[in-house]
């Protein structure tokens, strides 16, 4: 646990915290759809270090925003040739009624750090919805590709740099 400023609160989720994994199955649900049994299987995995990490966000806590850093994320599987780069920040969402507050960026800045911290130098992360986001936040574009009809962007983040 990090307890940070204005009582923000970082939280590594760990693979027998049946309540955040819960959380944050029912989260990716509604947001992306993805099949309750896919989260549980990707989040019952995780180390208690190192990589693979998934961190949960609580401001005053109250869980609002969630993410994680990956060796494979789903774009690997349809464009194999991204398996050069990595790992990937990945699944990153802020409950809807926390957005545009700044949650998103200060989760990621919180897992940049962690990725840092393991010794990485550089992370990676695709989008199709959020470009503007990541590039406030420092992120390089690498290669605009399209993916299942939707124009993905593939971006660097440089942690030498942070």
């Amino acid at each position: 646990m990090d307890e940070g400023m204005n009582g923000i609160r970082f939280d590594r989720v760990e693979s027998g915290d049946a309540a955040s994994v819960q959380k944050i199955t029912d989260w990716y649900f509604e947001e992306w759809t993805i099949e309750p049994a896919t989260t549980l299987k990707r989040l019952s995995v995780l180390p208690s270090q190192g990589l693979p990490f998934h961190v949960l966000m609580s401001v005053e806590n109250v869980p609002v925003s969630t993410g994680g850093l990956y060796e494979h994320v789903g774009l690997l599987d349809m464009a194999p040739r991204f398996r050069i780069y990595g790992p990937w920040l990945a699944l990153v969402t802020t409950l809807p009624e926390f957005r545009k507050k700044g949650y998103a960026t200060r989760l990621c800045e919180e897992i940049q750090t962690r990725a840092k911290d393991l010794g990485l130098k550089e992370i990676f992360l695709f989008t199709h919805t959020a470009e503007s986001l990541y590039m406030r936040m420092g992120w390089v574009l690498v290669e605009r590709v399209q993916v299942k009809e939707r124009d993905v962007v593939v971006l660097k983040k440089d942690l030498r740099l942070i």
